[in-house]
C-alpha cells in the first residue's frame, strides 16, 4: 500500500494520481499499485509538483515495514542505525542547506534578484554556446541512490563540439526496473565503469563554466552536488537552462512535460531513451525547438 500527501501542487497532478490512487481526503491518496508503478507515480509527481510539497509512504520489505520519499521540503531523510527517520532541521541548518543547494553566495543570490526583476523589461537571452547534462541512477533519491552513467555534449551555435561520456561503477546491486530501463546491467558496469571518484573530477573538468542546458535539471543537479560533497569537490553549480521549465513556459497543449512526451509533440526522434549521451542529444534538438518557439512568440 500507498500513501501520498501534496501540498500546493498543481491541480493536473490529481489526475495522474487519481487513475491509480483513491483520494480520500484533499491531497491525500491511498492505494495498492506495483513497484514499478509506484516509481513512476512519483517521478511524476517531482516533475510536476514546482514549488508544491509532497510526501509518499509505502510497504516495503524492511526492519520497519515501510519507506518513504519527500519533495521541497527541508526535512531530510536520514539512516540512524539502520533506521530510516526524519530529521526536521534547525533554522541555521535550513539556511544552511539553502544556500548548499542553490550554490550561491548572498551577494550572488542579489545579483540573481535583480536580473529576475528585469526580466519584466524583456526576456533574457538563451546562451547559444553551453554543455548539455544527463545522468542516468539507479533510483530517484541522490541521498540513497547512485549514478551509474554520466554523458554531457558541448554545443556551440548549434554544432557538437565535444562529448563526455562514461559508466560508473555503483556500490550496489542495479534494481531490475533499472536495468529494464537502461540496459545497464551490474555485468556491464563492472566490466565497463569508472570509479565515480574519477569519473567526477573529469567531468567537472570538462563542463568547466559553461551554462547547462538539462531536463528536469534539479534531479542532475541533485546528485551530482551531493556526489561533489561526498569526494569534497567544488560543488556544481553552474548557470542551468531547464528544458522542463522552459518547456512548462511555452507549451501548454501537452499532457506532462516528460521529455519523451515534448519530443513526439515536437516531432524529434530519439534512438534510445534512459542513455545520458542519447538524452543529451535529444535535450538538445529540444532545446532549439523551444528557442525557436519563443522567438516567435516574442
Amino acid at each position: 500500500m500507498i500513501v501520498i500527501t501534496l501540498t500546493d501542487c498543481p491541480p493536473a497532478l490529481r489526475g495522474d494520481l487519481t487513475k491509480w490512487l483513491q483520494e480520500i481526503n484533499t491531497g491525500v491518496y491511498v492505494g495498492q499499485v506495483s513497484a514499478r508503478v509506484r516509481d513512476e507515480l512519483w517521478k511524476r509527481v517531482r516533475e510536476n509538483a514546482k514549488s508544491g510539497r509532497a510526501t509518499m509512504v509505502f510497504s516495503t520489505n524492511n526492519e520497519q515495514r515501510m519507506d518513504f520519499r519527500i519533495h521541497n521540503t527541508s526535512w531530510e531523510p536520514i539512516d540512524f542505525d539502520g533506521l530510516k527517520l526524519i530529521l526536521r532541521p534547525s533554522p541555521a541548518r535550513i539556511k544552511k542547506l539553502s544556500e548548499l543547494r542553490t550554490g550561491f553566495s548572498k551577494a550572488a543570490r542579489k545579483r540573481k534578484s535583480r536580473q529576475m526583476s528585469k526580466r519584466t523589461h524583456g526576456s533574457k537571452p538563451l546562451p547559444d554556446t553551453y554543455i548539455a547534462v544527463d545522468v542516468e541512477t539507479t533510483g530517484l533519491s541522490a541521498t540513497e541512490h547512485e549514478m551509474i552513467e554520466i554523458g554531457a555534449i558541448i554545443v556551440r551555435k548549434g554544432q557538437i563540439e565535444a562529448k563526455f561520456h562514461s559508466l560508473v561503477k555503483p556500490t550496489a546491486k542495479i534494481p531490475p526496473a533499472i536495468t529494464a530501463l537502461t540496459g545497464l546491467s551490474d555485468e556491464i558496469l563492472e566490466r565497463e565503469g569508472k570509479k565515480l571518484a574519477d569519473v567526477l573530477p573529469a567531468f567537472l573538468t570538462f563542463a568547466g563554466d559553461l551554462p547547462v542546458v538539462s531536463h528536469n535539471a534539479n534531479f542532475d543537479y541533485g546528485f551530482l552536488r551531493f556526489a561533489c560533497k561526498h569526494y569534497g569537490l567544488p560543488l556544481f553549480s553552474n548557470q542551468c537552462v531547464d528544458t522542463l521549465a522552459l518547456a512548462r513556459r511555452l507549451v501548454n497543449d501537452v499532457k506532462n512535460y516528460k521529455l519523451a512526451t515534448l519530443l513526439d509533440y515536437f516531432g524529434i526522434e530519439a534512438n534510445s531513451m534512459h542513455r545520458s549521451i542519447d538524452d543529451c542529444l535529444t535535450t538538445k534538438q529540444l532545446y532549439e525547438k523551444l528557442i525557436e518557439l519563443r522567438q516567435g512568440k516574442e
